[in-house]
């Protein structure tokens, strides 16, 4: 609970920090930035996470690879319409969440600001490892709309909505969801560059990209 409190003051000094004489324009145009140095692996925290620069690929490039990308070459996929950027460093194992389905979805994540260039929010660790983020996630005609579940969240409990970031529904297209039953088994893992529009609501609020690492696994 410490430490989601030091979250929240961070946060809060963070939000305060914003010039309300900055346009929203000249927001995005730092945003862009943050984002383009972070793709160079020209920050901190892009340091610790990659060993390379990002090589970003495009839809069709995903594509004709099988909806696959090289973690060897640290492709991330970029999506035009919205601006989030993938790597699917695990498909995962169990099946597809089809179209008509909804599922329980366990998700530990490590979260990122690109901006601050700093660690933000976590549950994967010691200390929540044992309570991932609980969501309930719906496909419609590869339409994914998903809430966490109140009391069961700490993206819930820290940014004070149910509602799961956009950028965070774009792997299930591609991953599949199951729980590990034996040892060469491994839950679905990927990693994110989400813009702010695509973004929980202290980063669309603020207009700050966040960088994920997330495993989602099926819930019973």
């Amino acid at each position: 609970m410490k430490k989601i409190l030091f979250l929240l003051c961070c946060l809060t000094v963070f939000l305060a920090s914003c010039s309300d004489t900055e346009t929203y324009a000249d927001l995005r145009k730092k945003e862009d930035a943050a984002i383009a140095q972070f793709l160079l692996r020209n920050t901190r925290v892009a340091e610790e996470v990659f060993d390379k620069p990002v090589t970003v690929i495009t839809e069709l490039d995903f594509e004709n690879a099988g909806y696959k990308t090289d973690v060897a070459r640290n492709e991330f996929v970029l999506f035009e319409s919205t601006g989030v950027y993938m790597q699917i460093v695990r498909e995962g194992c169990g099946e597809k969440l089809v179209s008509g389905k909804t599922a329980t979805v366990l998700a530990r994540f490590t979260e990122y600001n690109i901006l601050t260039d700093t660690l933000q929010l976590s549950n994967d660790n010691m200390a929540f490892q044992h309570i991932p983020d609980k969501m309930t996630v719906s496909n419609s005609y590869d339409s994914f709309t998903a809430m966490f579940i109140d009391g069961y969240s700490i993206m819930a409990a820290v940014y004070g909505s149910t509602s799961v970031p956009a950028g965070w529904l774009v792997p299930f297209r591609y991953i599949k969801l199951g729980r590990q039953s034996s040892p060469d088994e491994e839950i679905a893992k990927v990693r994110l560059i989400v813009p702010s529009a695509q973004g929980q609501l202290y980063a669309s609020q603020s207009t700050y990209p966040c960088f994920y690492e997330i495993t989602y696994e099926k819930g019973l």
